[in-house]
């Protein structure tokens, strides 16, 4: 029986969580909304039914859902190829509802592989970018969109020489603002006096400073002041006539449109996988340490995505800079990300024109704050000290996140960790020692638990080089598993090249491994039990020597 949570039982450090991740989102989603050539309050709507319904829905208690950037270069093309955006909403509302039947198919179990050093180099990547896409911002350069992620940018720029025209287009305002902002949020945590204030979010205080130092300059007439253009931008309907006439529902008859089923396919596959990359990394930010269901997220995935489509919203997914806000904010439970999508909904109905004037600057202070905690420096200290298994899928996850995309990085992270665990597997399959003994060397090969065609190669190596006249006891009795291709290896090295170059062999344990394996002949397993008497049959037709070398080996 499931015990039955109470929402609103952390709701002072939820609603300051909710709080911060609504000022961090909205930006985002206007300026992914921007960057996708989609309506901008189709970036809001997606964040509101992102926050709202999937918030609601889902099982997680640190992610939040909206309009992710990982999508903005899909929707931007399906937009471009379908002409128009209601037909692309259709592919949407499709894309929600294969994202359903993924999640009763149980699909999210796939979540269950990705290796933890390889989301731990998501996450360091996604915290190095947002460090580097902010920098501009702080400085006030706001030629990027908000949200953007890619490192080659569509002007012909990318991330680095973006950080070389900030001393082109400083604007002294903006650091002034980035700074305040900066002092102020590091100092909520820190300072004794300030922290009794916890209810009052940081965030919320660095952004009011914002605005309230941005108003005096402009009213002051001094330099200082920051323009428009450096400042949220939030669509201002002047009536109820015209904010209804921004909402655009589906044009169902994109159906029979081939085009649009191959959008909504893509759609659900990128935004599926990126979001079970999120969960998997909101867990591991969970102090809790609280688990996901990955199914049920999926089937809150595509709920969410087929009523972000009625109401003429962009696809979304789980997102990892508005769930590490959440997180680093204090989030307990899913009230939090409720919060911020409600906040959306009253805050564009109500105070647009006062969101207009937040500036941008305030903004990145809190942004690079998140990004620095997602890549501190002790954590690439913590996968070096594991060793280079674990730090070599790290760091290239790390950098193909950044240089290339998230979806490239963590599929270039899984295969270093395939290829380090076969590797790592080649060499356990067995451990190699000698002894000395009165008459000479007898050389051990213990085998490992499970030992597979994958070390054969390994195996065989070792057989060929062992020396004439040698002594070898082959010890398989902590073995379970045995594959075919290495009983018959072995069985072939003990009848012919051990018999020709005078090489006495002893089995330990294979019989004993048969009965632990329990397994009989098939296609795939040959009875070890089978190898041991064709062993004891050769063992009777050696010399007497061979008798002798065995009672050698601990009166065995």
């Amino acid at each position: 029986m499931s015990k039955k949570i109470n929402l609103f039982a952390n709701l002072k450090s939820d609603f300051a969580s909710g709080l911060v991740v609504f000022l961090v989102a909205l930006p985002l989603c206007l300026g992914i909304a921007m960057a996708s050539g989609a309506p901008l309050f189709s970036g809001i709507i997606s964040g509101i039914v992102g926050g709202i319904v999937v918030g609601y829905l889902s099982t997680s208690h640190i992610s939040v859902s909206g309009p992710a950037a990982g999508l903005t270069a899909i929707v931007l093309t399906a937009i471009t190829d379908l002409g128009a955006f209601d037909i692309f909403l259709t592919a949407v509302f499709i894309a929600g509802l294969v994202q359903l039947i993924l999640g009763f198919a149980k699909a999210g179990s796939i979540s269950n592989y990705f290796p933890t050093n390889v989301i731990e180099g998501m996450l360091a990547g996604i915290g190095i970018i947002i460090i580097l896409k902010q920098l501009p911002h702080a400085f006030g350069y706001d030629n990027d969109f908000e949200g953007d992620q890619a490192f080659s940018q569509t002007d012909g720029s990318n991330t680095f020489s973006t950080l070389f025209s900030i001393f082109d287009y400083i604007q002294i305002g903006s650091i002034v603002i980035t700074v305040v902002s900066m002092v102020i949020l590091i100092s909520w945590d820190k300072v004794p006096f300030l922290k009794k204030l916890k209810l009052v979010p940081g965030a919320l205080i660095a952004v009011a400073l914002g605005v309230i130092l941005n108003e005096i300059f402009m009213a002051s007439g001094s330099a200082l002041a920051i323009g428009k253009e450096h400042l949220v931008s939030l669509p201002v309907p002047s009536s109820f006539e015209e904010f209804k006439a921004i909402i655009v529902t589906p044009n169902l008859s994109g159906v029979m449109n081939p085009k649009v089923w191959v959008v909504a396919l893509t759609i659900a596959i990128v935004a599926s996988i990126e979001t079970l990359l999120s969960i998997e990394a909101a867990d591991r930010m969970d102090v809790q340490k609280r688990y996901t269901d990955t199914n049920m997220e999926l089937k809150a995935q595509g709920i969410g995505n087929m009523v972000s489509s009625l109401l003429g919203g962009l696809p979304l997914t789980s997102v990892i800079v508005r769930s590490s806000a959440n997180s680093n904010s204090g989030a307990k439970s899913k009230l939090s990300t409720i919060i911020h999508g409600s906040l959306l909904l009253v805050s564009v109905l109500a105070i647009p024109a006062i969101l207009n004037k937040i500036p941008l600057a305030t903004l990145a202070a809190i942004l690079i704050l998140v990004g620095y905690k997602l890549a501190k420096p002790a954590t690439f200290i913590h996968f070096w000290e594991k060793g280079k298994y674990q730090f070599v899928p790290f760091i290239a996850t790390l950098l193909a996140v950044v240089f290339l995309d998230l979806l490239k990085g963590v599929t270039l992270g899984i295969i270093i960790s395939i290829i380090f665990v076969l590797k790592g597997n080649l060499k356990r399959a067995y451990f190699f020692r000698k002894e000395q003994y009165a008459d000479g060397d007898v050389i051990h090969i213990d085998l490992a638990q499970e030992v597979s065609f994958l070390n054969k190669a390994a195996i065989k190596q070792t057989l060929n080089h062992l020396p004439e006249n040698s002594k070898v006891i082959i010890d398989a009795k902590d073995t379970v598993y045995i594959a075919h291709d290495i009983l018959d290896l072995i069985y072939e090295f003990k009848t012919t090249r051990a018999l020709d170059n005078n090489i006495k062999v002893k089995l330990k344990g294979f019989k004993k491994a048969y009965h632990l394996e329990n397994s009989i002949e098939t296609q795939n397993h040959v009875s070890i039990e089978h190898y041991y008497d064709a062993a004891k049959r050769v063992m009777v037709k050696k010399e007497i020597t061979d008798v002798e070398f065995l009672k050698q080996d601990n009166g065995n």
